[in-house]
């Protein structure tokens, strides 16, 4: 299940084995918290157990096991965290006979981070309740973030909301911050709009190289100086903006070539598909064969820069005469 499905699911009861993975700490953390809640424990310093997973290796991984049948102490239920498990399938057979035939009292919680190989065989096991928090779509996203304000008792549109998504470039703690930031201005029944979000939210860096990227392809050059200065001015260095252009420009020359939807493309090329549609855009109103034109320069003048044939400056002030004069 997803983690926005967590709370609906342990509204139902407690399931006696857990998988909470992904990337996302932030749902990470508040799946562990919420199945800590679902246990109510009244003695957690005797009934919450934390391991580390790398700790559980021969002799110690059939103790823990036994461990398992432990009984809580003064409680109905005791639970026990496991962090960054990533079994073998020798070290998981020690293990396959519990989770077939669990502890009733015992509620075992596995917190990896998603990022290792044998993640997803993990995930395959039998037994396993899987609760993935994986980055999820900026339209579940969306959805996340207005249930959030009006838990805050906020209010918000929709452009308001995607946008608050992409400023915070699909960071759930980031936008829990800045939910939490958007109550204390607004106060209970206030209304978060798109220009609220644009003078409140600061932009993640990779949301300004988005723009940057979007105004050279409509050729706004006021724009594109202007936010340019103001990443430059926070510390982004040249050869970053050059790495940056280089590789819009590499996606927009990948994206004129195939013939994928929208969805299929964004797998391949490992974003959003929001981002691919208006990258398809971008494309378009350059033209494929400009496209591979302006890939080509760029990724010559990020190559002399970082070989020393021109200064970092140079070579962005080239690559801006490039993309806007030819």
């Amino acid at each position: 299940m997803k983690f926005v499905q967590l709370a609906k699911a342990l509204s139902e009861g407690l399931d006696p084995v857990y998988l909470v993975d992904g990337e996302e700490t932030y749902f990470r953390d508040h799946a562990v918290q919420s199945i800590a809640r679902a246990c109510a424990l009244n003695m957690p310093a005797l009934n919450d157990v934390r391991v580390e997973g790398e700790t559980l290796k021969g002799d110690r991984l059939v103790s823990f096991k036994s461990d398992l049948f432990a009984l809580p102490f003064l409680d109905e239920k005791r639970l026990v965290r496991v962090y960054d498990f990533y079994p073998t399938e020798r070290d998981w057979e020690v293990l396959r006979s519990y989770v077939e035939k669990p502890c009733e009292s015992t509620v075992l919680v596995i917190v990896n981070g998603g990022k290792k190989a044998n993640t997803a065989d993990l995930k395959r096991k039998k037994g396993l309740t899987v609760v993935d928090c994986s980055r999820e779509s900026e339209d579940v996203l969306t959805k996340w973030l207005f249930g959030m304000f009006r838990r805050k008792g906020l209010s918000a549109d929709g452009d308001a909301l995607s946008l608050m998504v992409r400023y915070c470039n699909f960071d759930a703690a980031r936008m829990a911050k800045e939910c939490e930031k958007l109550f204390f201005l607004l106060g209970e029944g206030g209304k978060v709009t798109a220009d609220i979000v644009g003078e409140h939210i600061a932009k993640d860096v990779e949301y300004k190289i988005y723009e940057l990227t979007q105004a050279a392809a409509r050729k706004n050059g006021s724009a594109f100086n202007e936010i340019l200065h103001d990443l430059l001015e926070k510390g982004f260095d040249e050869y970053a903006v050059l790495s940056a252009l280089t590789s819009h420009y590499r996606t927009l020359c990948d994206l004129s070539a195939m013939r994928l939807s929208d969805a299929e493309a964004a797998k391949v090329l490992g974003v959003k598909p929001y981002s691919v549609q208006k990258n398809r855009e971008a494309a378009a109103r350059i033209g494929k064969e400009r496209v591979r034109e302006l890939y080509e320069g760029l990724y010559a003048l990020s190559c002399g820069a970082k070989s020393g044939l021109y200064s970092a400056k140079g070579a962005v002030f080239c690559a801006t005469a490039k993309i806007f004069f030819g």
